[in-house]
């Protein structure tokens, strides 16, 4: 691991903080705290932290000394002088005579004790506080890991470092394992860090260099003896003749995964698929399951990928209608073995727990890859990240011995810690946390309005348009990690192109807004033959194409889903010279209907918005100017000319949108959204 000290960069942060009244010492703890986050084979998605002991001045003008140590929430490689709030350090030192400290009590402690009171929860690490140097560093160090991960890890430990490493067998992080480290620090002040078995390595130093310098001096200590004892390569497993795809295989996995919530109501989740060749090497091992049932490199990981991976067998193209069946075997047992070791343990104490959801969060898939599960787009890739770094420390472990980690006895009470219940518990899903929605015509003033509504309301949206730099532009405003794509939705491959990018991302699709359409005018009687044609293709053809993708995904997952199609006014009440228009969305009126009677009992639903006389690219500025012209009204009355006299927006056809897709008990439905038209309403 190469050492990234820079005087340079070191000395140039210093002088701009120093700008802020930052101090130096605090500017170089931000420094080197972002050296050893931005390595994911240290630091990984809020495991380790770091502090340094320094002065600050309270309030009322108090000096004092204190502990700045990483705040929860904050990640390392990109943290700032406020995510290190500063403790008062007599405190937290006076605690260490304490025989017993709650966590809850630790937090409360240090929360009493900040100069800050806005600041966030410190590390609950107090080893921090208890070592007398200066600077502190902590890190998940996957060759660390592997050395640690061994049944006989006290005795390999002192093979590896001798002497100068203290050794720490393993605790659960809290007050119990700062004291017992501390105390062993004690007896040998000597040594330039402590190895802790199952967890880890702290380094230390005067300054924030030397405290640096040691993490990645002892880390390339063990990377160098991992590399000087690897064994020979662990056999591979056979593989099928034709692998099928991971887009083939992601859909019915992703739907596996979902957490059934009785009535056809599900928690979804949001796959992401990893894969190099590095991954595949070793996933392809014949041990890959023994592997995985064996748990976590560190029992920070249970947060993230609970009890540890899942491994299925490879996928047989000429198969594929009977893997879903195999991964619904292996999702029941994980989830079987799971409920077992939740049972087992809880009946240990009176503590008052609720057992999590007994879902993977990572499943290793030979000669693919893998796919990482979470809520969020961002839980999926963070457990993907999670599992490259339980692949490397894996491996390194079994080049040195056997990959022995910590037990699921052990693993439990991390896993149901009571500040990491009460952070989720904190952390409420949205009404579409979980969900895909695909949106055709995204870029338009309807669809724009309808991605940027959805992902508020916790779904991640694939963004179509014809304009793939409009579509990327509607994307990035909807936010939560949306996507646009480019897509001439009359073109079936361009359609299916669509629908398979939304898979790659995101591992399936579970809404769709079938929105985009175009209006020509003239009489029915005519019209060139080609424009009707073209106007079908367009407003009829295209939200079948994009329906029968839609259902085809829904159906390997079998979560149901809900397709959503805007119709427009002209399906039941006729304008004069739309026919153009009004036909095909007529057509597709029924299209809707048909597919709520076919796929019903899928719990695929779909409804229709009956919209009017919303600005947009259908109904330009110039169109209105055309059509209140034609009607001898003003623009004004044209846009208001409804029961309400209001004009009626994108933002009120998103809505009814929403509403489509949270009513899980409706179908077949027609919403309208014209500011009240008696003529267009359905009887």
């Amino acid at each position: 691991m190469k050492n990234l000290w820079n005087d340079g960069d070191a000395d140039k942060m210093v002088a701009d903080y120093a700008k802020k009244g930052i101090s130096r010492d605090l500017a170089l703890r931000v420094y080197t705290t972002r050296l050893l986050g931005g390595e994911p084979r240290l630091v990984l998605h809020g495991g380790g932290n770091t502090s340094c002991k320094t002065t600050a001045t309270d309030l009322v003008g108090d000096q004092w000394d204190v502990l700045c140590v990483k705040g929860s929430g904050w990640d390392m490689g990109v943290i700032e002088p406020q995510g290190l709030p500063a403790v008062k350090l007599g405190a937290l030192l006076k605690a260490r005579a304490l025989n017993k400290l709650a966590d809850e009590d630790m937090v409360a402690l240090q929360r009493v004790n900040l100069i800050d009171p806005s600041s966030p929860n410190p590390s609950v690490e107090t080893l921090h506080a208890f070592l007398p140097h200066k600077f502190v560093d902590h890190t998940h160090s996957t060759a660390i890991l592997a050395i640690v991960d061994q049944e006989d890890s006290k005795a390999l430990v002192k093979t590896v470092f001798g002497s100068k490493m203290g050794y720490v067998p393993y605790i659960m992080p809290g007050f119990d394992l700062a004291k017992a480290a501390a105390d062993i620090f004690d007896a040998d002040p000597s040594v330039e860090g402590l190895i802790l078995d199952k967890h880890g390595i702290f380094t230390f130093g005067d300054d924030a260099k030397q405290a640096y310098d040691l993490m990645i001096h002892y880390v390339n200590v063990a990377e160098e003896f991992i590399a000087r004892s690897g064994k020979s390569k662990a056999a591979k497993a056979a593989l099928p003749a034709k692998l099928a795809t991971p887009a083939s295989i992601a859909p019915m996995l992703r739907g596996a995964v979902a957490v059934a919530r009785g009535e056809g109501r599900f928690d979804r989740m949001i796959s992401d698929f990893r894969t190099s060749d590095a991954i595949v090497d070793f996933i392809n091992s014949a041990d890959i399951a023994d592997y995985a049932a064996r748990g976590v490199s560190t029992p920070d990981l249970s947060i993230r990928i609970k009890t540890g991976p899942m491994a299925v067998p490879a996928p047989d193209a000429d198969k594929l209608d009977d893997y879903k069946a195999v991964i619904k075997a292996h999702i029941d047992t994980f989830a079987g073995e799971y409920r077992a070791y939740f049972e087992t343990n809880d009946a240990l104490d009176d503590v008052k727990r609720t057992m999590l959801d007994q879902m993977p969060r990572l499943t290793l898939v030979p000669g693919l890859g893998m796919f990482g599960h979470g809520r969020t787009l961002k839980d999926a890739r963070i457990a993907s990240d999670v599992g490259e770094m339980w692949i490397e420390a894996v491996r390194g472990a079994e080049a040195v011995g056997r990959f022995h980690p910590l037990s699921k006895a052990d693993l439990f009470p991390l896993e149901y810690w009571s500040l990491e219940q009460a952070k989720l518990a904190s952390n409420k899903p949205k009404p579409l946390t979980g969900q895909v929605v695909l949106i055709t015509g995204g870029a338009g003033a309807i669809g724009a309005a309808t991605a940027k509504l959805f992902a508020d309301n916790g779904a991640h949206a694939v963004v179509v348009d014809l304009d793939a730099e409009k579509a990327a532009d509607a994307a990035k405003k909807a936010g939560n990690n949306s996507i646009g794509v480019g897509a001439d939705i009359t073109d079936p491959a361009q359609v299916r192109a669509a629908f398979d990018k939304a898979v790659a991302v995101f591992g399936g699709v579970d809404i769709l807004v079938s929105n985009a359409g175009a209006a020509w005018e003239g009489r029915i009687g005519e019209l060139d033959d080609a424009l009707l044609r073209k106007s079908f293709e367009l407003n009829f053809f295209a939200h079948q194409s994009v329906a029968q993708n839609a259902v085809r995904i829904m159906l390997e997952q079998g979560t149901g889903g809900v397709l959503l199609f805007n119709t427009s006014k002209q399906a039941v009440n006729p304008g004069p010279k739309f026919g153009a228009y009004g036909v095909p969305k007529a057509a597709t009126l029924f299209l809707s209907r048909q597919y709520a009677l076919d796929y019903g009992a899928h719990g695929i639903r779909s409804n229709a918005v009956n919209a009017d006389r919303i600005r947009s690219g259908l109904l330009t500025d110039a169109m209105i100017a055309s059509r209140s012209g034609a009607r001898g009204v003003s623009e004004k009355d044209y846009m208001s000319g409804n029961l309400l006299g209001q004009e009626v927006t994108a933002q009120d056809v998103a809505q009814a949108f929403l509403h489509q897709a949270l009513a899980d008990r409706t179908t077949a439905d027609v919403t309208t959204v014209d500011g009240g038209n008696i003529a267009a309403a359905l009887r």
